[in-house]
């Protein structure tokens, strides 16, 4: 068992852990503006998405773009609580964005694996959850970590059943990944709601650690253009959304009828696991299956997930 391998499999005494820390309460009346960059910005996504259903105003924004441009995302005058999100604590971009924040007198809530990073260091609260020793340069249990934090915020509920079922559905997945991706080399990971940074996550968690062609869309929107490179090279992998499973199960036999192999999460494919819950315990509860297809297509294509092309784990700006 390599190191990646192992840093997705046991990750879950760590959620345990996580679950248990305690947490601040955000305030229903202000606007939350999360910030990230790669995983961490997708994390994001499916957090606000999850924040805004839960009642609060939540937006997520490349830490980038926050650091440069905020009125193209709030009007201006508008006062945000800032929640950053990064595993390492430097990522330039993050870090600069919160002390931009702060000095202009915005709370920042930095959340991260490393308590004496300097995101930590520049804000006014830190949620910390420690990652597993191993992890590399890809993010595995540290992502799921992070999110977990971030869906507790909207109110998620991470029981010791819902912890069991994720690290099932990893094991079950991993048998059945190899015949599922045989022969497949353009990858689409499709998602709606707060499933869909889990989307985009997924298909960058791919990306960086096999250097094969991905793509992540809203279900339906993936209608309207991109569908046109679907054919027998194609896995599509669906994360069905509860409240619209029926026009997604439409489109996973379309997708299977112009020959793309479809693996369903929560819903029928080609080859499909069960999902239980709302779309924010489906978006923790599948992460780590996610994470092991990415390495299950690395070992088929003979790549060392530890050590990813032009990739480094801490990600800065000279």
């Amino acid at each position: 068992m390599n190191p990646t391998v192992r840093s997705i499999q046991e990750q879950f005494p760590l959620w345990k852990q996580a679950a248990q820390s305690s947490l601040p309460v955000l305030d229903r009346h202000q606007t939350h503006i999360l910030i990230g960059c790669g995983t961490s910005y997708y994390l994001a996504q499916s957090v606000a998405a999850a924040l805004n259903e839960a009642g609060f105003r939540a937006l997520a924004v490349p830490g980038g773009e926050w650091l440069h441009r905020p009125e193209s995302y709030l009007p201006a005058g508008t006062r945000p609580h800032v929640l950053a999100f990064s595993r390492s604590g430097e990522s330039t971009e993050t870090v600069q964005a919160a002390v931009r924040s702060r000095n202009e007198g915005l709370h920042v809530t930095g959340l991260t694996c490393e308590s004496g990073s300097s995101l930590a260091k520049n804000a006014d609260t830190v949620l910390y959850a420690p990652t597993h020793p191993e992890e590399g340069i890809v993010m595995t249990a540290s992502a799921s970590l992070m999110l977990l934090l971030g869906l507790r915020l909207a109110g998620l509920d991470v029981t010791a059943e819902g912890i069991q079922a994720s690290e099932h559905l990893l094991h079950e997945a991993r048998e059945q990944f190899a015949a599922a991706i045989a022969g497949r080399s353009h990858f689409v990971f499709l998602g709606a709601g707060s499933l869909y940074g889990l989307a985009q996550e997924g298909a960058l968690k791919l990306q960086e650690m096999s250097l094969t062609y991905t793509q992540a869309y809203h279900p339906m929107e993936y209608r309207h253009g991109p569908i046109s490179l679907v054919d027998e090279r194609t896995a599509a992998v669906l994360l069905y959304h509860p409240d619209s499973a029926a026009e997604e199960s439409k489109l996973a036999r379309e997708l299977s009828g112009k020959g793309a192999r479809v693996i369903g999460f929560g819903g029928p494919g080609d080859v499909s696991f069960e999902l239980q819950g709302d779309a924010s315990t489906r978006a923790l509860g599948v992460l780590p299956a996610l994470q092991m297809l990415g390495e299950c297509v690395a070992q088929a294509k003979g790549l060392d997930t530890l050590t990813p092309r032009h990739l480094t784990k801490v990600v800065t700006l000279a």
